[in-house]
């Protein structure tokens, strides 16, 4: 193999990827940053924080699969330079997603009277609800800001996302440190603190991203367009078609670890924080991965407009290279500070402790986790999305979470026979999905 020729591509690649990478670490960085400042407040409060994270993460990440299926449509019409079309996905988008997120809205307010019921610590489960109802306030205007996001990606663009969500960030460190610790004539609300500086970071993203789409001279014309244009049933059922699969496949998912950190409830408080702790920094390499994964979806439709099957082939080998090597590195890294790593989340030793031992499986994991990352964005890009969605099903609901259930409880290896099973969902996932690339690759070509 000649990695030379691959060096354009990866260059290619990352210059579209790191804004990407830095815009979905920042999403992923609201609650790390959130956890880490709420860990030093007590184990009860990060435990709560684990939980409710866990469970509204479910809702968010729905929301924002369906967004995601606005990529792929304009990254193909935009090639072709059809700006009526382009535009016209931008509003149906908007408005299918406005739609999404008040029913996700409506849903997520029910479960919040059912947190009580999952089997936590009751003061856990106390201190939970007020700070899930305040998250679940944040969901309409994030999903705003996600759907002219994927739009934005499909047109190429990747730094305006990157630069709101950055900015928000900081805000929402500047209010925690007032609202958490009772700061500058603050009031010390802790984990509630939290929750209240995320919702109004949140609230802030829509009108940024709007501003900047109304009054760039390279958006304000597809704006314009986008307003005039039509709200179709046609339009919105083909959105739904490409974004329901892909949220309930990462939803499908992330559930295995959602319902792994009810497992941890089940074993005990410290087991649950330090899950957070360990799944934390995980999700921080994954969304790394991601970010490059997203840049190979906006490639791969691009280029799949015009049937270029080899250059997807290569971009497929130039996305594997890039993830497997930095995820590699994270596991490595993962290994040799897993003692030092959980100290910047809390002083509980016990938590450390099983937090330690929870990062040298995510060590293992993170390759199969970069690579069916990898192949999965392939996938979206060829708008392949029904079938991965029941590859997911089958990998981390009927092979991953049994396992989990079985090594932790039924073979006595507590909070590591959880991610035992994490594990192998993930290598379930990233065979299932090479298996599926190749076969459509095949077909596509012939």
């Amino acid at each position: 193999m000649n990695l030379k020729a691959y060096f354009p591509i990866y260059r290619k690649n990352l210059t579209l990827a790191i804004p990407v990478i830095l815009s979905q670490v920042g999403q992923v960085t609201v609650s790390l940053v959130d956890n880490m400042m709420v860990g030093h407040s007590g184990t009860t409060e990060l435990a709560a924080a684990s939980f409710s994270n866990s469970i509204f993460i479910l809702g968010m990440l729905m929301g924002m699969g369906m967004a995601m299926g606005v990529t792929p449509m304009v990254g193909r019409f935009f090639n072709k330079k059809d700006e009526s079309q382009v535009a016209s996905y931008l509003k149906n988008g908007l408005i299918l997603h406005a739609i999404t997120a008040v029913i996700l809205l409506m849903i997520m307010v029910g479960v919040a009277f059912l947190l009580g019921r999952m089997g936590q610590p009751q003061e856990v489960a106390d201190m939970a609800f007020p700070y899930f109802l305040v998250l679940v306030a944040s969901i309409f205007p994030l999903l705003i800001f996600y759907s002219c996001k994927q739009f934005l990606e499909g047109m190429g663009n990747t730094k305006v996302a990157m630069v709101i969500t950055l900015s928000t960030n900081l805000v929402n460190v500047v209010l925690n440190y007032f609202l958490i610790f009772g700061k500058f004539g603050f009031p010390e609300l802790g984990l509630l603190g939290a929750g209240i500086a995320t919702f109004i970071a949140r609230l802030m993203m829509p009108f940024m991203i709007f501003a900047f789409m109304w009054h760039h001279p390279s958006f304000r014309r597809i704006s314009r367009i986008a307003r005039q244009a039509k709200v179709e049933v046609a339009k919105l059922r083909e959105l739904l078609n490409i974004g329901f699969p892909i949220g309930t496949q990462i939803v499908v998912e992330v559930l295995t670890f959602s319902v792994g950190a009810v497992m941890m409830g089940w074993i005990g408080k410290e087991q649950l924080a330090a899950h957070q702790v360990a799944i934390g920094m995980a999700s921080f390499t994954y969304m790394i991965s991601l970010g490059v994964g997203a840049s190979t979806t906006i490639h791969v439709s691009h280029e799949f407009g015009v049937n270029n099957f080899k250059l997807i082939r290569r971009l497929i080998s130039a996305a594997l290279h890039l993830i497997v090597l930095f995820m590699s590195t994270m596991g490595i890294l993962f290994i040799l500070f897993r003692s030092e790593l959980p100290w910047m989340f809390t002083e509980d030793k016990a938590v450390i402790e099983v937090a330690a031992n929870l990062l040298i499986i995510a060590a293992l994991f993170q390759i199969f986790d970069g690579i069916q990352v990898a192949l999965l964005s392939v996938l979206r890009g060829l708008s392949d999305v029904k079938m991965p969605m029941f590859l997911a099903f089958l990998s981390y609901s009927v092979i991953g979470l049994p396992i989990s259930y079985l090594c932790a409880f039924q073979f006595g290896f507590g909070s590591i026979g959880v991610w035992i099973g994490f594990l192998f969902g993930l290598a379930a996932a990233a065979s299932l999905f090479a298996y599926r690339l190749r076969k459509l690759l095949l077909k596509l070509e012939s």
